[in-house]
């Protein structure tokens, strides 16, 4: 293993970190780490900065421990060897990530026929990651019970990675229905014996949960909280908070954008959007573009950044789609809302509030899929079941049938 380039421009590393914000106990946990390796590498031989973290497997060490040594490790392998400095967000390279990688070479094929093939035709790559690392958790569930073919795969290995012995779905439809497009895709590598474990693929009902949905009161809670300058929530909360409220936009989406992605001048939003990766207008309202404008005017960091919403902490990183969700739950806090176990308070409920509000007050449903940025007609059913005002329309009465006293009764 070759540390010259660690040792001529480690100091580069730790001065970065200084100059971001990191604090000395952080720098001096990479300085140790730094040092470690530049006195041992001789000696102990290692060929890559997998097998630096492994010499500490060697001994007892706690979890937590050991984590931080991954990350320390790996942030150094990411600048040693390919010049990248911390951000906050890159995760280490020591080890591959799910289920691919450990597959015999017959599996592997499989998946990689499947994503070369969807990706000709044009599938989004968001789907292809999906149904691959799905089918890939499959087939190595099979390979450690004795499956290391698709020959030897059996209908009872089949079955009983969805069903449990006693008879409890362990795995989704619609986890079934990514491993089955895998499959269907392989008829072109392998007809006989994808064929055949498609047929052993259980059929399985689609079940659909119940959608909680934000109330009048809870809305009007949500409102205050925003207004209310007193409270705990940032400028930058505020301005995420109304952009959820009032666009319907996707977390994903919302950590997407960026400073241009506001047209101030004709009042609009233009975002491409990552789930469908279609592009998206929408108005920019007063209220909503008054708060993005007091957060870049008072509170964003003084960034090169192009993203719209940062950290409020060195070294000042984009929010991801997580810190969005956190953001969410912060307000729900501040209005004193579902805060019981269980209570739904992502931020798919505001897009949820969105479409039923706007099904309420009798807007086509087209222009509501288009505000919302759907690509599929079907993609609106869901937020039907929320629409109270017309399924009251719906109800029959029930004065001709027969009901029995004590469905009435006070006991």
């Amino acid at each position: 293993m070759d540390i010259q380039n660690l040792l001529e421009h480690h100091q580069e590393l730790l001065s970065y970190m200084e100059s971001n914000g990191y604090s000395e106990l952080y720098i001096q946990r990479f300085r140790d780490e730094i040092g470690w390796i530049l006195r041992n590498a001789e000696t102990k031989q290692w060929s890559s900065y997998t097998d630096i973290y492994l010499e500490y497997t060697h001994t007892p060490h706690s979890k937590d421990y050991l984590c931080n040594k991954r990350t320390i490790i790996g942030a150094i392998e990411q600048f040693d060897l390919y010049g990248n400095y911390p951000n906050g967000r890159r995760r280490h390279t020591l080890f591959s990530r799910g289920a691919y990688h450990l597959l015999v070479p017959e599996f592997q094929e499989l998946i990689d026929f499947y994503c070369e093939a969807e990706e000709k035709r044009g599938k989004k790559d968001t789907t292809i990651y999906s149904e691959s690392h799905h089918a890939a958790s499959f087939l190595l569930a099979l390979q450690k019970d004795g499956a290391d073919s698709l020959e030897k795969i059996t209908e009872e290995q089949v079955i009983s990675f969805f069903v449990s012995e006693e008879g409890a779905l362990i795995k989704s439809c619609s986890y079934k229905k990514d491993i089955a497009a895998v499959f269907k895709a392989g008829l072109v590598w392998n007809k006989s014996e994808c064929g055949r474990i498609l047929c052993f693929l259980p059929a399985l009902r689609e079940s659909r949960k119940n959608i909680q949905y934000l109330t009048g009161e809870e809305i009007s809670r949500i409102r205050a909280a925003l207004d209310d300058c007193g409270n705990g929530l940032t400028l930058r909360d505020r301005a995420i908070g109304m952009l959820l409220m009032y666009t319907g936009l996707r977390s994903c989406d919302v950590a997407g954008m960026t400073l241009d992605t506001v047209d101030w001048e004709n009042d609009r939003i233009h975002i491409h959007q990552q789930k469908t990766e279609m592009p998206l207008e929408l108005p920019l309202s007063a209220m909503v573009g008054n708060a993005i404008y007091d957060y870049l005017s008072s509170e964003r960091p003084d960034s090169g950044e192009s993203h719209l919403f940062l950290s409020l902490t060195r070294p000042f990183t984009p929010l991801d789609s997580g810190s969005i969700g956190n953001i969410t739950g912060k307000i729900m806090r501040e209005a004193g809302i579902r805060q019981s176990p269980g209570m739904r308070k992502g931020t798919h409920i505001f897009r949820h509030h969105m479409a039923s509000a706007l099904l309420g007050n009798g807007i086509p449903q087209p222009i509501i899929s288009r505000t919302l940025g759907h690509t599929a007609p079907d993609s609106l059913e869901s937020y039907l079941r929320a629409d109270f005002i017309h399924l009251k329309e719906c109800a029959l009465d029930i004065a001709g049938f027969p009901v029995a006293g004590e469905v009435f009764g006070n006991g």
